[in-house]
């Protein structure tokens, strides 16, 4: 509580001198009581406010006393995306501080889709080959790499020949590059920022929206967002917009066409947010309005789909002059699933509707919908994201080219033309009859597959036979591993392109090594974790670089074995350092014990309560070096002598035989049925155990407990299995 008291020493000059008190509060009222001649002639109650009341009426004093009484709380501290620590001798990047978007702290987890997985087995197995021929030390490398043009092979024709709903897998992907990954690839360095909301709600996050530059131009970027963990899709609504979200594209657009700033739309959502509260507040108005704003803006416009493009959601930043798609795009009017709920009442009918619908950018380019279709990696755009934005960034600049000759007039007209022609139709002819699509992969395909699948396991049983006893991991070999690994990764920088990127970061790093100043280590960090990440897309392709992963792959195996011996020596140590003399005597004794049952001679009590004890007294240290017991293994016992296993044998038979004359004696057959049919029925454990214990009593009863008890001493054992833990 903060309590402030000002006193005012005002003479008055005879007519009207107040007495005033003012009360601030959290939580108060406003109440005004004005008196004049005596009459009350209102009151007024307002939150937040203050109290003022003139207590004096026509009465004069010779001084004014005001009183301040106010309670401060401690507001929340705004989410703001720059750090507290901020470089205040900033010179340059200051756009990058503005963003919320910032790089993931962890590395995305690799994602399999279902008809990838045949293929990605098939690439562990190959790699599980390739370190049992190293391991044999013969020469299999003609058939492994004979095997590995053709995985690359049928890796091609799998991604050349896909399904419109495995495509769709793929622009579904959670690791797929998201539009401000690739607007941030796509401007020029610290030449982006972000605009938000939509001046009449709030700002929607599932649109993102902001003017950057490409190659010193400056456009206008729109484009739906998805989030790249789960926290971010919750945050972003999984990129599907609100009402708001298309008024603040709409004002962007407005703003963009003002400042002659061509725009580029990303397409990338399931479709508009279709809750009631987006319903109440217009959503159909909102797209509306935007498709009739977009076809009378006097600037180029271009689209691109990058992931999946949902109805009206996705159409209301899609009229454009031109359209383009990536290889593994989809657009369409109702998502397979819905379309399949809907004609065929189940979700599962989703391939086929898929087929039906015509999503696929192929379809789209066919139909002279899509100008033209933008080309992904082998794997898909999250294999290579900085290369397939580079891809967008050519065929926009090519746009631009062609676009950037027409006037205002020419613009307008080339984007209703688009539209107009889609969809035409021809009268007076016939209609040509049903086609069928066959959209499968071709049958040759899988004979394929099942060939190299065969040829993998005849080469894995000829290394087998071949393979002699494994020699233990030495320290030359290590090394010579390591060496192997790293001329791999040089080989592997070098053909991915990053040879000269980290050389000139080498040398930047050698010029910054003396100086003291964060900011440019903290960018140099930033080169370091971008070259990292592009290398390690490159390394996670399918198919790309097998022997290096196979390498990378042994010598991680390699450290774990290493350190695993390590501490187990470690471990070792300190349990023998804390056990004492007298236990190792004890072990002794329970060695001597076990080579005395080896050989078939009798115990005798107090051995075996010395062996008891001893076992005992070792679990104890054991548990004060900090380790927990969870069991006592028994150790295998060598077969006893052959004289001995004989009659073992003779007294078991016997054993067995004197059981079947109980049985038949008492008549108990019948009641061993009924007991295996009420284990087979699954009958209550109070049953099953009573119906066993009433057998059991009958057997008893009637054996003859003393000859067997007989022959059993005969055997001069006392017990042959070690006592259990």
């Amino acid at each position: 509580m903060t309590t402030l008291s000002l006193i005012s020493r005002n003479c008055g000059s005879g007519g009207g001198n107040s007495d005033w008190a003012i009360e601030c509060g959290l939580q108060t009222g406003v109440h005004k009581d004005f008196f004049v001649g005596g009459l009350l002639l209102g009151s007024v109650r307002r939150r937040n406010g203050v109290w003022l009341k003139n207590l004096g009426g026509s009465r004069i004093r010779s001084r004014n006393r005001f009183h301040v009484v106010a309670k401060i709380q401690k507001g929340k501290k705004h989410d703001y995306p720059w750090p507290d620590d901020i470089d205040p001798n900033l010179s340059s990047g200051h756009l990058s501080y503005l963003s919320y978007f910032k790089p993931l702290t962890e590395k995305p987890k690799p994602v399999t889709l279902g008809f990838e997985k045949p293929l990605v087995d098939f690439e562990k197995k190959i790699i599980e080959v390739r370190r049992m021929a190293d391991e044999t030390g013969l020469d299999f490398s003609d058939q492994i790499s004979s095997l590995e043009s053709k995985y690359q092979q049928a890796l091609k024709d799998l991604y050349t020949h896909l399904t419109p709903i495995q495509r769709l897998t793929i622009a579904r992907h959670p690791n797929r590059p998201t539009v401000l990954d690739h607007i941030l690839n796509i401007t020029d360095k610290d030449k982006w920022v972000e605009l938000h909301g939509d001046r009449a709600g709030y700002n929607d996050p599932a649109i993102v929206t902001g003017i950057g530059s490409i190659d010193g131009k400056s456009f206008m970027f729109i484009g739906h967002q998805k989030g790249r963990n789960t926290k971010e899709n919750i945050e972003r609504n999984f990129a599907m917009p609100t009402p708001h979200g298309y008024r603040k594209a709409l004002r962007m657009m407005k703003y963009a066409d003002h400042h002659r700033f061509p725009i580029i739309t990303f397409i990338d959502t399931p479709g508009a947010f279709a809750d009631l509260k987006s319903e109440e507040l217009g959503q159909g108005e909102a797209i509306a309005q935007n498709l009739r704003t977009m076809f009378g803006l006097k600037v180029p416009i271009i689209s691109v789909v990058t992931g999946e493009g949902g109805s009206g959601g996705a159409l209301a930043i899609g009229c454009a002059n031109k359209l383009f798609m990536l290889e593994n795009s989809a657009f369409y009017v109702a998502s397979p699933e819905a379309c399949a709920a809907i004609l065929w009442k189940s979700a599962q009918a989703a391939p086929k509707a898929a087929e039906k619908l015509r999503i696929t950018a192929q379809e789209h380019y066919r139909f002279k919908i899509a100008d033209g279709v933008i080309p992904e990696p082998l794997g898909g755009a999250h294999a290579d994201p900085v290369w397939t934005s580079q891809q967008i960034k050519f065929a926009i600049t090519q746009a631009m080219e062609e676009l950037g000759k027409m006037d205002t007039e020419e613009l307008i007209r080339h984007r209703m033309l688009k539209y107009r022609s889609i969809g035409g139709f021809q009268e007076g002819t016939p209609v040509e009859p049903e086609r069928k699509r066959n959209m499968k992969l071709s049958d040759l395909n899988a004979a394929k597959a099942g060939d190299l699948e065969a040829e993998l396991e005849d080469l894995k049983k000829k290394i087998l036979d071949a393979a002699g006893p494994s020699d233990p991991i030495t320290s030359e070999k290590l090394e010579k591993l390591k060496e192997d690994v790293d001329q791999e990764i040089s080989n592997a920088f070098i053909s991915m392109g990053l040879q000269e990127k980290l050389e000139s970061l080498q040398l930047e790093l050698s010029k910054a090594s003396d100086s003291s100043d964060n900011q440019t280590l903290n960018l140099l960090k930033e080169k370091v974790d971008r070259i990292m990440l592009e290398f390690y897309h490159n390394l996670t392709r399918p198919g790309a670089y097998l022997g290096l992963k196979q390498k990378l792959e042994m010598l991680n195996m390699a450290h774990r074995l290493i350190e695993l011996k390590e501490k187990g020596e470690k471990l070792k140590t300190e349990i023998n350092q804390k056990v004492p003399a007298e236990v190792i005597a004890k072990m002794e004794v329970l060695k001597e014990a076990q080579k005395k049952l080896s050989e078939g001679d009798p115990f005798d009590e107090e051995l075996v309560e010395e062996v008891e004890r001893a076992k005992k007294e070792l679990i104890e240290v054991l548990k004060s070096a900090d380790l927990e017991i969870i069991y006592v293994k028994n150790r295998n016992i060598p077969p006893p002598p052959p004289d001995l296993a004989e009659n073992i044998a003779k007294v078991n038979e016997e054993i067995v035989k004197e059981i079947e004359r109980a049985i038949n004696v008492t008549g108990l057959s019948e009641k061993i049925v009924e007991l295996r049919a009420e284990i087979a029925k699954g009958s209550s454990v109070e049953t099953v155990e009573k119906l066993k214990a009433e057998i059991q009593d009958q057997i008893v009863a009637v054996m003859d407990v003393t000859t067997l008890k007989e022959e059993f001493e005969k055997l001069n054992v006392v017990d042959l299995e070690s006592p259990e833990g």
